[in-house]
């Protein structure tokens, strides 16, 4: 009998990455995971549907994620119904196992909801649940030179609704020393819709154009306050400010721009369909007549958005959430916090192998910024490496590839149909794992008082799990694919930073602490 095809879905709640496993080393569809419905349409769109939709001014959505938590199985089971279409995946669930990512910390009564609604509802052939950053040691976030990845390392998810700091041993998440931060997307970008509404336009209930505009023009700043006094300046001379036209919805417009676009300063880019006043001048008329329907043009109701340390007030607070009032250290803190919490002897590991994954990991200068904040709080002697991918959003999918590509996968991971409607989900609780497990919690904790003798299971489970991801992780290269890519100069004009070509490497830097 041969192997059921594994469907890879990245369950993020802003987005759903999926593919096949030896078919798809990248997702092969991303979908927005939520349900839209216009406003000015009276229409609904559910995931992939969304792209369609003419009218972004005032979308409103219903997302099945709240605060990190999957809460609105009614919503995400249309997401995925879609989602499995012949129109987007044509997946056949009876014919398929599943890995799906779920959240950190993930409440008892919601991760056994996704054990009936995927067993019960689906009827999915077998499911393997865990969370991005177990999926991380089999992939090529940490690639290095020899091939091994390393023992320790420091994970940084930015995502969403959170930012969580995650410390990995031996392929193993240390889950008591994990700490979230409660800034993510979804915040930046609620932060940015205020700014803009109380200096320019009321844009509260433009979520989706302020997102593409926080995207756009959002970066850190490597010096905060040289940055805001740069922008106090005439704006058309500065090097900062960016002149962002937003998205005209009215029948009358020509323009195809659905998000809008930057008309001036740093990474300008004008749409085809956008012209300029001596580009339409086709008519043998003089330059200064050109000059003039520009002039026209320019005043008709175009609405324009001045961005000065709007772009970086946001990502700033990944650094200082105090500056909202909310209570936590910034995100160079919180690792360097983590790792105080390991073995003194393992610590210098730590330091020098941080990664960063994540929708938001994609800001410009992020990973520049936390490497400059971290040399002040690194102890002296210590190297410390920040590893980036080249698409943080991919990693938990890469990963997850290589994983369900190896030969023991279905044999040692997922939990089968068959399994779940005779033991229900205790058995998913001690295949899967998770916080309360690695913690060695009592069993009628663990299990809701399941049964005696569990704790003896999970533990040879655990052994058994190490040895195997052990054996994975060694691969030199995974159905044919190697994982090893060419190092290369960024052409930043940095020594110590290098780039690993390929889609499982990153961009990596190092530097030493103490400084």
């Amino acid at each position: 009998m041969s192997a059921p095809p594994v469907l890879i879905l990245d369950n993020g709640a802003y987005e759903i990455k999926a593919g096949f496993s030896g078919i798809d080393w990248d997702p092969r569809v991303t979908i927005p995971n939520s349900i839209a419905r216009s406003r000015t349409e009276k229409k609904v769109y559910v995931g992939d549907e969304i792209d369609g939709c003419k009218d972004l001014s005032g979308i409103v959505y219903r997302r099945p994620f709240e605060k990190g938590m999957l809460v609105n199985w009614d919503s995400e089971k249309l997401i995925w119904d879609r989602l499995f279409s012949p129109a987007v995946l044509d997946v056949d669930p009876q014919e398929t196992s599943l890995l799906v990512t779920e959240p950190y910390f993930n409440l008892p009564n919601i991760a056994e909801t996704y054990d009936q609604m995927i067993f019960e509802e689906w009827e999915f052939q077998s499911y393997f649940r865990t969370t991005p950053a177990d999926l991380i040691p089999y992939g090529g976030l940490f690639e290095n030179d020899l091939g091994i990845p390393p023992q320790c390392t420091v994970v940084v998810d930015i995502g969403y609704s959170y930012t969580h700091v995650v410390p990995i041993k031996d392929g193993q998440v240390v889950w008591q020393h994990v700490k979230r931060i409660d800034v993510g997307g979804k915040l930046l970008t609620n932060h940015l819709k205020h700014l803009i509404s109380f200096r320019q336009w009321n844009m509260i209930d433009q979520t989706h154009v302020v997102n593409a505009v926080r995207e756009a023009c959002g970066y850190v700043s490597m010096d905060w306050k040289g940055d805001n006094e740069i922008c106090k300046q005439n704006p058309r001379k500065n090097g900062i400010v960016q002149e962002y036209v937003l998205p005209d919805f009215s029948a009358a417009s020509t323009s195809t721009s659905r998000t809008g676009y930057i008309r001036s300063g740093p990474n300008a880019s004008i749409p085809e369909d956008v012209h300029r006043g001596e580009d339409v001048d086709m008519d043998g008329d003089t330059r200064m007549d050109g000059k003039r329907k520009r002039k026209v043009a320019e005043e008709e109701e175009e609405q324009v958005l001045w961005m000065g340390n709007e772009r970086f007030a946001g990502a700033e607070l990944l650094f200082n959430p105090s500056d909202i009032g909310l209570e936590q250290m910034g995100l160079p803190e919180t690792i360097a916090h983590v790792i105080s919490c390991m073995p003194e002897e393992l610590r210098g590991m730590f330091w020098a192998h941080i990664g960063i994954f994540g929708g938001l990991g994609n800001i410009e200068a992020l990973g520049e910024r936390l490497e400059k904040d971290l040399q002040s709080l690194c102890p002296v002697g210590y190297e410390i490496g920040i590893f980036e991918a080249f698409d943080p959003a991919t990693p938990p999918y890469t990963s997850a590839a290589a994983l369900t590509s190896s030969d023991i996968y279905l044999s040692t991971y997922p939990v089968t149909r068959e399994e779940y409607l005779e033991h229900g989900s205790s058995i998913c609780r001690r295949r899967f794992g998770g916080p309360a497990y690695n913690v060695q919690l009592p069993s009628s904790v663990l299990t809701g008082g399941a049964g005696v003798g569990d704790e003896g299971v999970e533990g040879a489970a655990l052994d058994e799990h190490e040895q195997e991801m052990r054996y994975i992780m060694g691969l030199e290269s995974i159905k044919g694919r190697k994982t090893k890519g060419k190092k290369g100069k960024t052409g930043k004009g940095k020594e110590d930073e290098e780039v690993i070509s390929g889609n499982w490497g990153g961009r990596r830097r190092r530097t030493m602490g103490g400084m």
